[in-house]
């Protein structure tokens, strides 16, 4: 049963640039709009501006004009969804049901809690909820307008690990990939437009990685990346235009794929590191390899700066690829925490760890740079990094937490 209390303030204005709506930003690539940060992350230069207290959740923070999204699982069972003033953090309005999986083995460590990033444009909020449930919230309000239960809808198991895959806004539909599948939505009714690129759910099921869209082979697509294969999909019919098995570790595909001219670049753990070159000829397309790398990523999307991609990996070290060629141009001795959450601004690249370190690099690809680096946090920080102008907001494991580059 959908909870939320009294309204306040009027509906969202429209996006900015320099609104964070999604994972990953305005452009699903990591990279942040606005001035400048600046070489010091210290507390005379990074200010804080407030902190609210939340039960855990992994889901990145929204940005949308004068307020703040987040989300939370309470006491393993209750989703929550906040809306925040911006200035203060002060609760606009909350809304919650009833939704939580235990998840298994490896991911267990990291807790069961809500783990998607919403979408948002500005006056509906899109929540994956972890038993297959998209909600759709008005942002002024926090009321519910539709929520579509895959389970049922599709008569798909619950999956594994959860509803992991982050919603993909793109005009008046909606991409998820949930239902033990790739499912196109109306964003303003949740009427599910088709369904494609069954996987058959279960501990195989269930995406780590999110869905985006790009342009290749002079055709725009649907690039998305199950536990097994990589695949693109022709985003008007679902009609899956190619697939390619990757190989991982009991499926461990888990960053964002990262398209760079007519290639598709993902890492992953148990496999390599690769980048895939797609051509067309005719209605007919072939995707092979166009280069290849040792290493072996693992959570972190990479972000790219020129031609050049920088990344954490399994084993904890950063590396710096030379995405038309694949030449490593470094890879640090030294490794770091588990997972970075990676957003670039210029040739300023900041890197949270989960540890709560965060750093600030310069995009170089001559050695790795360090700018700067500080402790914001001693608990767990697995969400993403939100950034919108001067603001900086670290998800930790039981806040919201707001910075400001002064």
């Amino acid at each position: 049963m959908l909870g939320f209390c009294a309204p306040v303030a009027a509906p969202a204005a429209p996006l900015k640039d320099t609104d964070w709506p999604q994972w990953r930003g305005p452009a699903r690539d990591g990279q942040a709009a606005g001035v400048a940060w600046g070489d010091s992350l210290q507390t005379n230069h990074l200010r804080q501006l407030w902190s609210v207290p939340l039960a855990p959740g992994y889901s990145g923070a929204l940005v949308i004009g004068d307020r703040v999204f987040t989300t939370e699982t309470k006491a393993k069972q209750t989703e929550i969804v906040r809306a925040l003033d911006r200035a203060t953090g002060k609760e606009l309005w909350q809304a919650n049901w009833e939704g939580a999986i235990s998840v298994p083995f490896f991911a267990k460590s990291s807790g069961d809690w809500i783990r998607a990033t919403p979408a948002c444009d500005g006056d509906s909020l899109f929540v994956a909820g972890m038993r297959d449930v998209l909600v759709c919230l008005d942002c002024a309000t926090g009321k519910e307008k539709w929520r579509v239960d895959f389970v049922k809808e599709l008569k798909a198991p619950v999956p594994d690990f959860g509803f992991v895959s982050s919603p993909l806004l793109d005009g008046e539909f909606l991409f998820v990939q949930a239902g033990a599948s790739v499912v196109k939505l109306k964003k303003s009714t949740g009427e599910i437009v088709w369904r494609g690129l069954p996987d058959g759910g279960g501990m195989m099921g269930s995406a780590f990685s999110s869905p985006i869209l790009a342009s290749l082979a002079g055709q725009r697509q649907l690039i998305v990346q199950t536990r097994e294969k990589l695949a693109g999909l022709d985003p008007a019919s679902g009609k899956v235009l190619w697939t390619q098995p990757v190989e991982a570790f009991r499926g461990m595909n888990i960053l964002t794929p990262v398209v760079f001219g007519e290639s598709v670049f993902t890492s992953t753990y148990g496999g390599k590191t690769i980048a895939f070159k797609v051509t067309r000829e005719g209605d007919a397309f072939t995707v092979a390899p166009a280069w290849t790398h040792k290493a072996q990523g693992n959570l972190t999307t990479p972000v790219v700066v020129g031609p050049y991609a920088y990344l954490q990996l399994r084993n904890q070290r950063a590396l710096c690829l030379d995405l038309r060629t694949g030449e490593e141009k470094w890879m640090t001795e030294k490794g770091f925490g588990k997972y970075w959450s990676l957003v670039a601004n210029g040739d300023r690249i900041l890197a949270l760890d989960e540890r709560g370190l965060l750093f600030l690099l310069r995009a170089n690809p001559e050695k790795f740079d360090v700018v700067d680096q500080r402790k914001l946090s001693d608990a767990d920080s697995w969400a993403h990094l939100a950034v919108s102008g001067r603001d900086l907001y670290v998800r930790e494991l039981n806040a919201l937490v707001a910075y400001r580059f002064e």
